[in-house]
């Protein structure tokens, strides 16, 4: 079987808000802060776009997930800035064997509106990976826990390509 045939892989990541949030607790969102937005919780910065490029990643080269690769076990990750996990996981990705082709990644959520800050989104995620991201959004018109605005999510694709 060809070895250096294109491999994609496939990233969701879903956080909710954080109820509870500290006065001066920040949203993080595609590589970038959003101050006065809502901040979502979790054991990193709860980015869910560069989380699901991240697992979309290293699915691609089958090296596991998000959760075994940074899980809640491993306490070096706790409060990681998602742009870090992004470019720790293509480092993974590359040392592997693998080239990355280019990731996509759609957020899906209320907010924050990403249309106004998408180029500026896309060269943070696009240096952490080391290749182009694409990224964009959508709502879904009010269903499910994204549409009552309960948390944000994302899913991502990632193209690599096996080193000869």
């Amino acid at each position: 079987m060809p070895t250096n045939l294109p491999r994609t892989g496939i990233g969701v990541d879903v956080h909710a808000y954080d109820p509870d949030p500290a006065p001066d607790a920040v949203l993080h969102l595609a590589g970038l802060a959003w101050p006065g937005e809502r901040p979502l919780a979790g054991h990193s910065d709860a980015d869910v776009a560069a989380h699901a490029a991240a697992d979309a990643l290293l699915s691609a080269a089958g090296l596991g997930d998000l959760g075994s690769n940074f899980g809640t076990a491993e306490p070096q990750w706790a409060g990681a800035a998602g742009a870090v996990l992004l470019a720790e996981a293509a480092r993974r990705v590359r040392d592997a064997g693998f080239d990355v082709g280019n990731v996509v990644v759609q957020v899906i959520g209320n907010r924050p509106r990403l249309g106004q800050r998408r180029d500026e989104a896309q060269a943070v995620l696009s240096e952490a990976v080391g290749a182009p991201v694409a990224l964009s959004a959508t709502t879904t018109d009010g269903l499910g826990l994204t549409g009552r605005g309960e948390g944000v999510a994302a899913i991502a694709t990632a193209l690599v390509v096996a080193r000869s």
